[in-house]
């Protein structure tokens, strides 16, 4: 099982990457994971090379990053060869270490737009976008897609192979369709075909939950790595606990303390950068959710958390909820 590897000359050690998520993988929480350790690759959520190369603010700030986050992939989404070509060259001048192309996401805004999995059934128009930006940037280009868009069409290895021949030097594939959506479970076979049917590194994604499931999966397929997302807003310290499991070391336990505390940071963190705190409250929100599935009365908190309606009340919910589990343990 390996441990490490390389996209071109950037060195992923460990083979554990945080996924692109949109509206929470922004640079607040990337920091946050990355300081619990254990994390070889960040990725950021996926960027609109529309508004990147039609100067939007808001877009511009996507692609904010800081030295302790790298090394780091900015994930554009869009149709256009032209300003995905623009986009890239955009990021290697802030930066990147690596360039990488969304073409697994099944949202309809993205899909109807032409791009994220629509990509999946025009591999023509995919080709021509991934020939121009690996014709102006030096920095690795890599490709982060679906199975098919549908049962119907599944095509991972044609799509791995023209992304290979392209120049492509990563793949990451999320083994679910675009009709699934995040229903349904991810399928892992797909993944090691792909793994087999090409050259250049392929990391698996999708329902990687605990350490032993990515280590598990690592070894049923040999990828060369293992990118979890929605496992990273439920458990921060997944990484690190995966990491030290694999070198044969007993996992940390994060105590309750630990994980008020990250609430709390992440909360901190929020006010200051969000614009209002209706805005904070809402990240916070968010990260409660995914959070508290599988601790003792989450659903409970879930509900408390989703009717607080200011910083106190929610920062109320917050400690009363870990205090209680502190109290009810030492029971």
């Amino acid at each position: 099982m390996k441990t490490e590897y390389s996209v071109g000359k950037v060195l992923i050690k460990p083979n554990l990457i945080l996924a692109p998520m949109a509206g929470v993988t922004d640079s607040s929480f990337r920091k946050l994971i990355k300081r619990r350790g254990g994390v070889g690759l960040i990725v950021t959520e996926f960027i609109s090379v529309e508004g990147l190369t039609r100067n939007n603010l808001r877009t511009h700030r996507m692609m904010y990053f800081e030295e302790e986050e790298r090394p780091i992939s900015i994930q554009f989404f869009g149709h256009n060869e032209d300003r995905m070509a623009a986009a890239a060259e955009i990021a290697e001048a802030a930066g990147a270490d690596i360039v990488d192309v969304n073409c697994g996401c099944p949202a309809r805004k993205v899909v109807s737009s032409g791009g994220g999995a629509s990509l999946l059934r025009d591999l023509p128009k995919m080709e021509r976008i991934l020939r121009a930006m690996r014709k102006v940037i030096k920095i690795p280009l890599t490709l982060k897609y679906r199975m098919g868009w549908d049962e119907k069409s599944i095509n991972a290895i044609e799509v791995a192979k023209l992304a290979e021949a392209c120049g492509v030097e990563q793949l990451v594939l999320h083994g679910r369709t675009r009709v699934q959506g995040y229903s349904g479970q991810a399928d892992w076979d797909i993944v090691a075909r792909v793994k087999q049917a090409v050259k250049i590194p392929v990391v698996g994604s999708g329902d990687v939950r605990t350490p032993e499931q990515a280590i598990q999966r690592m070894k049923e397929t040999e990828v060369d790595g293992v990118m979890i997302g929605r496992g990273a807003m439920a458990n921060p310290w997944i990484f690190r606990q995966t990491w030290e499991m694999m070198q044969g070391l007993t996992p940390y336990q994060p105590t309750i303390e630990d994980k008020r505390l990250f609430l709390k940071d992440y909360f901190d963190v929020m006010l200051q950068e969000m614009p209002t705190e209706k805005a904070a409250i809402g990240k916070v929100k968010q990260l409660c959710a995914q959070f508290s599935h599988g601790l003792p009365g989450g659903a409970q908190f879930r509900e408390r958390v989703f009717h607080s309606q200011s910083v106190s009340e929610l920062l109320g919910q917050i400690d009363e909820y870990f205090s209680r589990q502190v109290y009810e343990g030492a029971a």
